[in-house]
């Protein structure tokens, strides 16, 4: 009876979002009229945001750096050369539904076609995920295709976002993916446990303790005030579990660039057993313009963070760009 209660506990979180700007920025003693947002920016991708990270927010604080992770504004409507709606070329790269193979050794599964929050700086924003929704017949060609390709070693759980599938789907797709005698390691891409913490329940541990591949959780954070309590003893919940926890996070203009916001991100993350792992460039994706940091300034900041901080704490400055066999590391 109780791990109903916790199942159900998230997934009422994640039918229950704030997906109206009006209420969001009332709810944060916000004037909804001072943040006008046009239609056909919330039609292209929706407000969608969980209530256990609206309450990490500050009341009456339009810069708050969470809220502007998430608040859809105008800017998004401009059209900017170099951006555009599939900056990483990944329609070139998805040979079978819910499946891209970028670099060698390892592919992508889109385990789940939507996420708990729509962030405004997703390079995903405009990915046909209605051509990316596979059945479970489907599962069973994409599994077989996986197979019979001994090269690839690491499956790699990516969306939208992973753990907003439930618990039945993943475990039985884990199990699968976990019967082909060449995959050695299972990656998890989520942001779904940092924005509602009570997703790390009974059951995404069972599935979790019964895989027998290794286990590697890459969580998306970039803003210590991200994290509070009850993030923290889902991250602990999850390290119980023999889950690796890495962290990757974007650098984005006037939410984390600065030098004292990424020194308090890898200090808060070390506290939470997280190991700062990559620190992205922004992907040019139609709509994000305004979020973009200059490779000069990312290049001084990343300078100054290495003379506050042990190497290990200090991720690595990546881009990723079309093509290439790998992430570029920038520093």
């Amino acid at each position: 009876m109780m791990l109903v209660a916790k199942e159900t506990s998230w997934q009422r979180q994640l039918s229950d979002l704030i997906t109206d700007p009006a209420e969001l920025l009332s709810m944060l003693n916000l004037s909804p009229g001072d943040y006008p947002v046009p239609d056909d920016i919330l039609a292209t991708f929706p407000l969608k945001v969980p209530r256990a990270f609206v309450s990490r927010m500050r009341p009456g604080d339009p810069l708050d750096p969470l809220l502007r992770q998430i608040l859809p504004i105008m800017e998004e409507g401009d059209d900017t050369p170099g951006f555009t709606i599939d900056p990483l070329s990944e329609a070139d790269f998805n040979p079978q539904a819910g499946i891209l193979h970028k670099y060698q050794g390892r592919i992508l599964v889109l385990a789940a076609p939507h996420c708990a929050i729509h962030c405004r700086y997703c390079f995903r924003r405009h990915f046909p995920y209605d051509e990316n929704i596979p059945g479970r017949a489907h599962w069973e060609e994409s599994l077989k295709w996986l197979a019979d390709r001994p090269d690839i070693r690491e499956v790699i759980y990516s969306g939208g976002d992973p753990l907003a599938a439930n618990d039945r789907h993943l475990a039985w797709l884990t199990k699968r993916i976990s019967e082909i005698p060449h995959i050695r390691r299972l990656r998890i891409h989520t942001r779904t446990p940092v924005v509602i913490p009570a997703r790390v329940n009974e059951s995404l541990l069972t599935w979790l303790n019964d895989c027998q591949l290794q286990k590697v959780m890459v969580v998306h954070i970039n803003h210590a005030q991200e994290i509070d309590a009850e993030v923290a003893q889902a991250l602990q919940k999850l390290r119980n579990a023999n889950v690796t926890l890495l962290n990757q996070s974007v650098l984005l203009k006037g939410i984390n660039d600065n030098v004292d916001a990424l020194e308090a991100l890898s200090e808060s993350l070390s506290a939470a057993g997280v190991l700062p792992y990559y620190l992205h460039m922004l992907d040019r994706v139609q709509g994000v313009a305004h979020f973009n940091v200059s490779d000069d300034r990312a290049f001084a900041l990343m300078d100054k963070l290495k003379a506050r901080l042990p190497g290990f704490l200090v991720p690595s400055l990546v881009r990723e760009e079309p093509g290439e066999t790998s992430k570029t590391r920038l520093i």
